[in-house]
């Protein structure tokens, strides 16, 4: 069996080896995802048990402490402050300890998905969604087509963080023929 390609032909088997390659190629021109953690360290398995079983035990005792004195609860307030406190820090610690208080940016081919802060969901933007991008030495703005315009702040926290991430969004941008401007913030 012969493959020809344009004028010249090749044995089956190098036509086989050219379609390797072509996948290569093609693998290779699609962006595969970027992820980027804006954490400042970040923690292992270990460290994420003991925030899970830390996290228990506090809201734990808040329960326990809310249902020892509950004839007790309506005069005395800092009883209130000390159960919401120790159920909060308790819901921290597991939603931590569960690896869903992380903020991170994550690129891929249609999307930019990014979490900014713990109370918050991760907040992803498509492609087709986004007008033009604003790049800034510390920050980006994303000008969406429905009028909204959504900031990404790095601020001088993730200083190592900043160039790989602008790189990835202007390639993203690239990628998706979107309008790019990069501006220097003036005093």
């Amino acid at each position: 069996m012969i493959n020809s390609i344009g004028s010249k032909s090749f044995p089956a088997k190098a036509g086989f080896e050219l379609s390797i390659i072509k996948d290569i190629l093609h693998q290779n021109l699609e962006m595969e995802k970027s992820y980027f953690s804006l954490e400042l360290h970040r923690s292992n398995k270990l460290t994420r048990i003991f925030q899970l079983a830390f996290g228990i035990l506090c809201f734990a005792v808040a329960l326990i402490w809310l249902v020892l004195n509950f004839s007790s609860m309506k005069s005395n307030v800092s009883l209130w402050i000390t159960i919401l406190f120790l159920a909060g820090f308790g819901y921290y610690q597991i939603i931590a300890g569960l690896g869903k208080s992380e903020k991170y940016i994550e690129i891929t081919d249609s999307s930019i998905k990014f979490k900014k802060n713990l109370l918050f969901p991760a907040q992803e933007l498509n492609a087709d969604e986004i007008e033009r991008i604003e790049v800034f030495p510390l920050n980006v703005a994303f000008f969406m087509k429905s009028g909204k315009t959504v900031f990404l702040r790095f601020g001088t926290t993730f200083t190592e963080v900043i160039e790989p991430v602008k790189n990835s969004i202007r390639n993203f941008g690239k990628r998706n023929n979107l309008n790019i401007e990069i501006r220097n913030e003036e005093l």
